[in-house]
């Protein structure tokens, strides 16, 4: 699978040895809010989490993201053409999930003939909406209760982006 590094970041695939820091990641529940499931309660919901990501391949290229060596959470691109990411809260507002999620969505437009991405997205959940935003997604739709985590319904603004806005945004 493709190594992608980038000024800060090196997002390559998940391996068996990214288990305990995914799961410091995966375990937290800062980290979990806007996440699909409730934070992970033991090694072994992460071990199979992880075992889905490496399950993955390069059909739909999901990455581990490193910050000076140390594995600091995922983005990329768990079902294509859905972009996914998660970013432990000790490197939340530092830029690093918007550089981490626009290497993934370049070398995705550069490597295969995928035309629109999708994002789907918590409506209370304003960092990931300017994250998006700030990477030329456009908000296309709204569904209510859409996911039920933990009992609580939660709803989803839909976002996405073109291959052509994306290239006229990396061009420009």
């Amino acid at each position: 699978m493709t190594r992608i590094v980038t000024d800060r970041l090196v997002l390559r695939a998940a391996e068996p040895a990214d288990l305990e820091a995914l799961h410091r990641v995966l375990s937290d529940p800062r980290a979990m809010t806007w996440w699909s499931s409730l934070p992970h309660e033991t090694l072994e919901q992460t071990q199979d989490w992880l075992a889905g990501m490496m399950a993955n391949g390069p059909d739909n290229p999901d990455f581990v993201i490193e910050r000076d060596g140390r594995v600091i959470g995922k983005a990329g691109f768990w079902k294509l053409p859905e972009v996914g990411y998660i970013l432990h809260p000790d490197y939340w507002g530092q830029g690093l999930a918007r550089e981490a999620v626009g290497a993934a969505i370049g070398h995705v437009f550069a490597t295969t003939d995928i035309h629109d991405l999708t994002a789907d997205v918590d409506p209370e959940n304003a960092a990931s909406i300017r994250l998006l935003e700030s990477l030329g997604f456009i908000r296309t739709g709204f569904a209510e209760r859409t996911w039920c985590i933990g009992g609580a319904w939660k709803d989803s603004l839909y976002y996405g982006l073109s291959r052509s806005d994306w290239l006229a945004r990396s061009q420009g």
